[in-house]
This record gives structure tokens, sequence and C-alpha cells, in this order.
């Protein structure tokens, strides 16, 4: 599938992994985000192959030692996996200067780059991502106040509200960031734009149906998924949750919290 100036037509899995300005416009609407970091780094194309069928955007967590204290993978990883797959690289970068590596990233076959609001060069970033031609998000993380991400949302085509600490994986949910989902949802609404929320960190069977009700769209989950039996089918019953919850009356955010602590 080829990209052109105007809007990118983007299916699930894409030919043309860069030129994403239509990330609000993939469907289906609920996306299941499997995260590399939790899968057999020995064998990670055979991996990624063996969730596809359940993956809407892969997740590829980029952690530089410094802005949290964990080192995981860079551009040359991205480029090999770009070379086995077709699928979105969804990348979050949990790095101190995003600028310097954007470019890599891009080149190295990036679907798109999702940068830390903490950082406070947040313009700055979204603008570079854009001339770079892929797609762009910003992430917050568990206490970092709407007040703080809420004036980007229109200029993004995601924003990843993070629901544990972020540095290392396998980490338990943080209920109390459940009101922030639904006020960045009413907020997307109120602008009138289709910024997708996601949602990353202690995800599973119970969790995602929670932020699904709270205004989620898509889900990064690591263990839930990669350290399961069949990885795969724990990923559909993630997509499977997350539908079950969609068909319920809406629930106040008190009934929401009360529903993840149960």
């Amino acid at each position: 599938m080829s990209s052109h100036s105007g809007t990118v037509a983007v299916a699930r899995r894409i030919a043309m992994p860069r030129g994403l300005y239509t990330i609000r416009s993939m469907s289906p609407p609920v996306r299941i985000c499997p995260s590399i970091l939790s899968a057999d780094f020995a064998a990670l194309g055979a991996a990624i192959e063996l969730v596809a069928p359940q993956t809407d955007w892969l997740h590829v967590d980029v952690m530089d030692g410094h802005f949290v204290p964990n080192l995981t993978i860079g551009p040359p990883v991205v480029k090999s996996i770009r070379q086995h797959t077709d699928e979105f690289l969804d990348c979050h970068l949990m790095i101190t200067d995003p600028a310097q590596y954007l470019p890599a990233f891009a080149e190295a076959g990036a679907s798109s780059c999702s940068v830390h609001v903490e950082l406070n060069h947040t313009a700055a970033l979204i603008a570079q991502a854009r001339e770079l031609g892929i797609g762009i998000g910003i992430v917050a993380n568990p206490d970092t106040p709407f007040e703080q991400f809420a004036p980007f949302l229109a200029d993004v085509d995601l924003v990843l509200l993070m629901t544990v600490f972020p540095g290392f994986g396998g980490q338990s949910f943080i209920h109390s960031v459940v009101p922030k989902i639904t006020q960045t949802a009413q907020e997307i609404a109120r602008l009138g734009v289709s910024t997708v929320i996601q949602v990353d960190g202690g995800i599973d069977i119970h969790t995602a149906g929670v932020c699904a009700l709270a205004g989620a769209t898509a889900f990064v989950a690591g263990n839930a998924i990669f350290a399961q039996p069949d990885p795969l089918a724990a990923a559909a019953a993630i997509r499977q949750a997350v539908n079950t919850s969609l068909t319920k009356p809406a629930l106040s955010e008190a009934a929401l919290t009360e529903a993840h602590r149960s």
C-alpha cells in the first residue's frame, strides 16, 4: 500500500510503515498492542509472528537507562524488526533526548514514536516527528497531571497514559489513573478530534475492560500475552475482555475504580 501527500489509507497491516498522519482513522477501534519487551528476544521474530493474528500495533519499549532505570533496545533492533514484519511499529521512547534519536527511529522503520511530556519539549518534538513523516504520540506518567498534556491532545495521533511507572515490565496496575483516562476521553470528545487513548502497565483481561469503559481504545500488554502458555490466545482474550466491557452500560468513575478493585 503506497502513501501520498494527503491522507493515507491504513489497514491493520501496512506495507509502508511511515508517513502516518492517519493513526486516528485506523480500524478496528479496539487495538491490541503486544509489547515485545516481554517476548523472548532470542526468538523475537517467531514471537512476533505467533501473535500477529491478534496484533493491531506492535509496541516497542525503548529505554535509555537514564530517563528510566533500565536499558533496552534502539534503532538497530527496530530496523531488524521492520525487515521481518509489516506490523505497525508503535515505539514508546523512554529516553532523555528523543529529539536526537527520532530521525534514527524514523529511518529504521518506526511507524510512530511516543514521547514523554515530562521532558517539557513537547511542541518541538511533535513538529519534528511531523517533519520526519511518522506518527507522534505523547506519554504521561501516572503522577503527571492532566493539565500538563491536555494542550497537545488535538496535535497528536495518540496519548499514552501509563498505568504503571515506566522502566520495568510486570508491575501492578495503578487504578488511580482510571479517572484521568475518563477525563482525557471527555476532552478529546469536546475538542472533536479522534486522538487514540492508549494504556500501558498491568494490562490484562481484568484491567483492559476497566480502561475501555473509561475511554481507552489501545491496550499495551506484555507479560499478559508473552508470559502466558499460549500468547495468541492470551491476546485474543484481552480483546474479548475489551469488547465485552464495551457492551455494558457506562459506569461512573467511582464504579470504574471499584470494578477494578473487585
